[in-house]
């Protein structure tokens, strides 16, 4: 039986079989800011970006906020009007080409399977600092059973994911919120920065400002399963966007001002919280620390998942992937086969990297890095897409051209510069890269009209109406 009931109101939606209009706006906002993981950020990008923009750091940072938010504008030109489990990749499909949007999904399927990758081994290096080092098999194992439990708590729903999220992730900022308000009010401040600030130098800290930010779009995966999507999705990466951006320009001045008067400044810090609070005699300080970034790296792991397996899910009803990766549990209402399928890679890869001698801090900033250039392809993809989208839908104004025409060239560069300075990362970006080329020529030989109708997403159903939902509100 054909899913119309009549022209424009479908039976079902494309998306059955979700939990749809479950998760309320803390639910939604709580995936967004765990993707983004600001406790770690808080404490280890700073001394990133100081080393480029030294005594500019903070300007580093208010600008990367301005482009993040700038981004979530391009989003929400799509999110108020749609509800798409396949986020960023089913909006850009609204806008571009099928070539486009089938970039943005590649580009969305490397970046949330390696934050998630990332994020475990995060997880491993601060579990193992709360235990005092237990060695490598300690490692391998505390990463083979954050995936184990990941993937259970993704399977189960995103309701339940998502309360948990919310919960790691209040302790967690709430932690950070406190030490870094104890280092700042025992911080003695130097009259001026030992690093000087300069214009190239602050332009050049954007890139690594930029990619803590990365993750914060994910609340988009969820449209189908929030309670109201054109409200709660937007407003979600929104809030994300500007609330990550105050705690990272916090964190930021409290670091700076904490080595305004050392040589070298914040940059020359390994470990630029840990050494403040022994300065000021906290010695508890770093516990709490260590706990904070696990319970942070935890959550972003869960929350990346979520997305992940959402994506996988949407790209089968697309018929770009396997059709069983869109099946759904038909008691938890979500993409079990994608889960039974992602996760596994998602822990393997990691625990490979730490089983071979790769340390943990290394796996995570290489895991991270490779990420941030799939979310930066993204990122421009949809930006470029939302004006014309907007022209599509008779809704075009100029503020929007103009902030796609300022935007995209940004994004564009800072993607370049990324992978400019990661030479390490080209091999495996041209792999990756080889692999999306020859996906997209076997679809345009074998399945051109599912290529062609790529950007599924949620629909108002014959129930909805007769329920007196109206749909996706």
């Amino acid at each position: 039986m054909s899913d119309d009931v009549r022209p424009g109101l479908r039976r079902r939606s494309p998306v059955h079989g979700l939990a749809r209009r479950q998760l309320g706006p803390l639910e939604v906002l709580a995936q967004s800011v765990s993707g983004a993981a600001p406790s770690a950020a808080m404490a280890a990008v700073p001394a990133i970006v100081a080393a480029s923009a030294g005594g500019g750091t903070v300007w580093s940072f208010v600008i990367a906020t301005a482009l993040a938010l700038l981004i979530a504008g391009c989003i929400a030109r799509f999110t108020r009007r749609m509800a798409a489990p396949g986020g960023l990749y089913s909006l850009t499909a609204k806008g571009l080409n099928p070539a486009a949007a089938y970039a943005s999904a590649v580009g969305m399927v490397t970046g949330y399977g390696l934050l998630a990758a990332g994020t475990l081994a995060g997880f491993t290096i601060y579990v193992e600092a709360l235990l005092g080092g237990l060695g490598l098999g300690f490692d391998v194992l505390t990463v083979v059973v954050a995936g184990a439990v990941t993937g259970v708590f993704v399977l189960r729903g995103a309701r339940l994911s998502a309360r948990v999220v919310l919960l790691v992730e209040s302790v967690s900022i709430g932690l950070m919120l406190v030490v870094f308000t104890l280092l700042l009010a025992t911080t003695p401040a130097s009259p001026a920065p030992s690093a000087p600030a300069s214009v190239t130098g602050v332009a050049v800290g954007v890139l690594p400002a930029l990619t803590a930010f990365i993750g914060f779009e994910i609340a988009t995966a969820l449209g189908a399963e929030a309670r109201r999507p054109f409200r709660s999705v937007p407003r979600a990466v929104g809030i994300t966007a500007a609330g990550t951006g105050v705690l990272y320009l916090f964190a930021a001045q409290v670091q700076v001002v904490g080595f305004s008067a050392t040589p070298g400044g914040l940059a020359g810090s390994v470990e630029p919280v840990v050494t403040l609070a022994e300065r000021g005699g906290w010695s508890w300080i770093p516990t709490v620390l260590d706990a904070g970034l696990a319970a942070s790296f935890f959550a972003g792991c869960l929350a990346a998942s979520t997305a992940l397996v959402r994506v996988l899910f949407s790209l089968a009803r697309d018929e770009v992937v396997p059709a069983p990766l869109g099946r759904t549990h038909p008691v938890h209402r979500t993409p079990h086969v994608a889960v039974a399928v992602a996760l596994p890679v998602v822990t393997a890869v990691p625990a490979v990297m730490l089983a071979v001698g790769v340390s943990p801090t290394t796996a995570l900033m290489a895991l991270v890095t490779l990420a941030a250039c799939g979310f930066l392809l993204a990122y421009v993809l949809v930006c470029a897409a939302a004006p014309a989208f907007l022209r599509r839908i008779g809704e075009l104004t100029w503020p929007a051209v103009a902030v796609s025409v300022v935007l995209v060239p940004i994004l564009i560069a800072v993607l370049v510069v990324f992978v400019a300075g990661s030479p390490w990362s080209v091999p495996v970006l041209g792999a990756l890269l080889l692999a999306g080329v020859a996906g997209y020529v076997t679809l345009r030989v074998r399945r051109p009209a599912a290529l062609a109708a790529i950007g599924v997403y949620d629909e108002t159903t014959a129930d909805d109406v007769l329920t007196d939902r109206s749909g996706p509100t």
